[in-house]
C-alpha cells in the first residue's frame, strides 16, 4: 500500500516475501521510493548515479564537446551515457568516450566499452591504445565489493581511487581533469597530497543524488600540470 512520505509524495511499502531477506526488502522499498531512480527511468539513464555526474559537471564543467573521456568502472553505463551526451561523441564532434569494467556492459552508442579489470596490469596500455590520444578527463565511480566492514570497504575503495589517480597523472592531457569516488574515513591523505601536487585545484563534493546515509564523496581535481 502506498504511504505518504515527508515531502507529500506517496511512498510504496513493500512486504517481505517468503524467502526474501529483510535487507533485500528494504533495498527494494528504497529503490521504489527513490526520486532519482524514477527520474533515471524517465530520462533513459541506466542508473541514478548519472545525476551525480550531471550535478558535478553542471558546476565544474568537466565534460566539453570534443573531449576524450575515460570512464573507469563504468557499469552499468550511466556515467558513460552522460559523457557521450555532453561531449557529443555520438555526433561526430571529435570526442571519444571509453568505458571499462570487469562486468558486462550493454553497448552505449557513441562510446567504446572494454570488458576488463582496470586493476589488471595490461589495462592502462589497452585503454591508451584504444584512445589514441591523451584523455582530457578521467572518471572513476569504482567501488570495491562491500564486505560489511566499514574500514575495510573504505580502504579498498581508496586503493581503487589511488590507482585511477595514478593512471590520470600518467596519461592526462595538460589542463585535464580527474573525478573519483572516495569514502569518508580519514585515510585518503596520500591521494589528496598526490592530486594537489599535480593539479591546480582539488575539491571534495557530495552530490545531492548521493544517498544521505552514504559516506561517499567525490574528489575532483582540475587543471592537470604534467611533470617536466
Amino acid at each position: 500500500m502506498p504511504k505518504s512520505g515527508r515531502d507529500g509524495r506517496l511512498r510504496t511499502k513493500v512486504k517481505t516475501a517468503k524467502g526474501r531477506k529483510i535487507s533485500s526488502t528494504r533495498w527494494l522499498e528504497r529503490q521504489l521510493n527513490d526520486p532519482y531512480v524514477a527520474q533515471a527511468q524517465k530520462d533513459g539513464y541506466r542508473s541514478r548515479a548519472a545525476y551525480k555526474l550531471i550535478e558535478i559537471d553542471d558546476k565544474y564543467k568537466l565534460l566539453k564537446p570534443g573531449h576524450c573521456v575515460i570512464d573507469l568502472g563504468c557499469a552499468p553505463g550511466g556515467w558513460t551515457q552522460v559523457a557521450v551526451k555532453r561531449t557529443r561523441s555520438d555526433k561526430n564532434s571529435g570526442a571519444y568516450v571509453i568505458g571499462i569494467d570487469i562486468q558486462d556492459v550493454d553497448i552505449v552508442p557513441g562510446a567504446e566499452i572494454l570488458k576488463m579489470d582496470f586493476m589488471d596490469d595490461a589495462a592502462p596500455e589497452e585503454i591508451c591504445n584504444l584512445a589514441g590520444r591523451a584523455p582530457d578527463l578521467v572518471l572513476s565511480d569504482m567501488a570495491a565489493a562491500v564486505t560489511g566492514h566499514k574500514n575495510t570497504d573504505h580502504l579498498r575503495t581508496i586503493a581503487l581511487a589511488e590507482a585511477a589517480a595514478y593512471f590520470a597523472i600518467e596519461n592526462l592531457a595538460p589542463d585535464g581533469a580527474f573525478c573519483a569516488k572516495v569514502f569518508q574515513g580519514g585515510t585518503e591523505a596520500n591521494l589528496l597530497a598526490q592530486l594537489k601536487k599535480n593539479f591546480t585545484r582539488v575539491i571534495h563534493v557530495k552530490p545531492k543524488a548521493s544517498r544521505k546515509e552514504s559516506s561517499e564523496l567525490y574528489v575532483i581535481a582540475l587543471g592537470f600540470k604534467p611533470s617536466a
